[in-house]
């Protein structure tokens, strides 16, 4: 398949967001594709994730003000066929410089687009901050598609409507004309409470077919895996976290690799459950 770029975005932290991003990503590699974590989030869970140190002058910064190209700032990880553009604190300040610049919602995809036609990777995934200013909507103007992990809590849905509502407005004003929703994931799902059940429930009646089969379960492995550096697969692959993130891969890529014969476009899918 061409080279794929999917931003996972939710302006609400704390959802598992950089989890999905990073076991995606690993769970993508060991699959066989090549894959290219782009980490976009100041805070660089992600990037410590995979067991890199957070390092000045490492991350995107640079290019993305118009100083180095992007694949500079590549590095190999320890896991086959999985690299990373590293973040660090200094990304921080990107959303005010960015929005001094002219065409600032644009510059993650000029930057991305010697990347991609390189064809050094089938898939980059790109790991938004938890919220939506410049550099997610930067990233969000650069994607293929758009993944949104929500956890199985009250409140889910809060913010969903405006992410929504600004992936229509890029789709429509010509920023970003193929962006699509890729998918929804939920996460910490606990099947032993109600709570959970409801929660998919709600999400799958407003979303549909938008949300993924598998759901990723609430797990102390998950938790602990960043802290060694490793994806769930590496740290502790016969867990119900590897197994979820392994399921959800397979999903992905055949998303990825089928051809749609009608796509789904952002403003298509609502919040009051109608398409």
């Amino acid at each position: 398949m061409p080279t794929k770029v999917i931003a996972v975005a939710n302006q609400k932290g704390g959802v598992g967001k950089t989890t999905t991003a990073v076991n995606l990503a690993a769970c993508v590699a060991a699959a066989g594709r090549r894959v290219l974590l782009f980490d976009l989030d100041p805070q660089a869970n992600a990037t410590s994730g995979l067991g890199l140190e957070k390092l000045e002058g490492a991350s995107a910064y640079r290019p993305l003000l118009g100083e180095g190209g992007l694949l500079e700032k590549v590095k190999s990880t320890v896991f086959e066929r999985l690299d990373i553009i590293p973040s660090e604190v200094d990304l921080c300040g990107l959303d005010i410089e960015l929005a001094r610049a002219e065409g600032h919602l644009q510059q993650v995809r000029r930057v991305l687009e010697p990347v991609v036609a390189s064809q050094r990777f089938d898939l980059i995934i790109v790991d938004c901050p938890p919220s939506l200013g410049v550099l997610t909507l930067n990233a969000l103007a650069a994607a293929d598609g758009v993944l949104v992990p929500l956890q199985c809590e009250y409140y889910a849905l809060e913010g969903i409507s405006m992410l929504n509502r600004i992936m229509s407005q890029l789709h429509d004003n010509g920023l970003n004309s193929k962006l699509e929703l890729l998918g929804v994931v939920m996460t910490m799902f606990d099947s032993r409470t109600n709570l959970s059940q409801q929660v998919v429930g709600e999400v799958r009646t407003h979303f549909g077919d938008r949300v993924f089969e598998t759901m990723i379960p609430r797990s102390t492995r998950l938790a602990e895996a960043p802290s060694f550096g490793k994806p769930i697969i590496h740290y502790d692959k016969y867990s119900a976290g590897a197994a979820a993130y392994q399921l959800l891969a397979q999903e992905l890529l055949a998303r990825l690799d089928k051809t749609p014969t009608s796509e789904i476009k952002p403003d298509q899918v609502n919040v009051d459950g109608h398409q």
